[in-house]
């Protein structure tokens, strides 16, 4: 059988910090192409950080997104970690297709993409936009509506964002339809106390629900009033434990799915 190696790079970034946020990602990317990983996925809005609030209804700061990508996507590939498949969340903008009623100036995206080659091969976005608690994302994104799947080594994965494990069905049943050997989610995440149980629980539901093992990559650090805790996990197809990252500290989680 196909043999994966999964990288997870909880990180920290900064809202607003493109280039060093890049940067980061060329960092971690490389530490994971030296532990012999065959992808390396970042946490959710990566690059732009998160919450990025407002910003996201500026079409200065998306159009800045979308080409900080492109850069990263070049400089990837020029520091000789082109053949190493880099997922990454970003900031984007819907230009075609329907849209609600009343939506957010530019229709800006929740986004996620896969670098590789020098090259942006692939794109999606959140599909679930929460509007309780801390988040305020039905007012300044727009959903998604598609689910990629991507071969890596032998393996069809799948790329989810945050919200959309927690929702019944969604990205989550395609997945499983769809035949994936690998369910991804990129996350922001927020700490909250006895998370990090609900958080598991949910990720062991979710794979076997999908049928096909989940690695679930968070964010970690500060931002304004919220603490990000990281706590990324990998679980097999049965729901079982197969790596976890250590709360409120950056990690390069690193395991091999059979």
């Amino acid at each position: 059988m196909a043999q994966l190696r999964i990288a997870l790079a909880q990180v920290n970034s900064t809202v607003g910090d493109l280039d060093g946020n890049a940067g980061t990602v060329v960092e971690w990317a490389r530490r994971a192409a030296d532990a012999g990983a065959h992808l390396v996925a970042f946490p959710e809005m990566m690059l732009t950080g998160y919450p990025v609030e407002d910003l996201a209804l500026r079409a200065s700061f998306v159009g800045a997104s979308q080409a900080a990508l492109e850069r990263l996507a070049r400089r990837l590939a020029d520091e000789g970690l082109g053949d190493l498949p880099v997922i990454v969340g970003y900031l984007d903008r819907r230009t075609v297709g329907l849209v609600r009623p009343g939506q957010p100036p530019g229709a800006p995206l929740d986004a996620a993409a896969w670098l590789h080659g020098g090259e942006v091969l692939v794109r999606s976005a959140k599909h679930h936009l929460p509007n309780y608690g801390v988040f305020d994302e039905y007012r300044i994104f727009v959903r998604g509506d598609r689910l990629p799947v991507v071969r890596v080594h032998g393996v069809d994965v799948a790329t989810a964002i945050c919200e959309d494990l927690w929702q019944d069905g969604g990205p989550v049943s395609v997945a499983g339809a769809a035949g994936a050997g690998l369910l991804l989610s990129i996350n922001a995440s927020p700490y909250e106390r006895d998370k990090d149980d609900t958080r598991l629980d949910l990720c062991a539901r979710r794979a076997r629900e999908a049928g096909c093992a989940l690695a679930y990559v968070n964010l970690v650090g500060g931002q304004d009033e919220l603490v990000f805790d990281g706590d990324s996990v990998i679980v097999g197809p049965d729901g079982s434990l197969l790596a976890r990252a250590p709360q409120f500290t950056e990690h390069l989680l690193v395991a091999d799915l059979a």
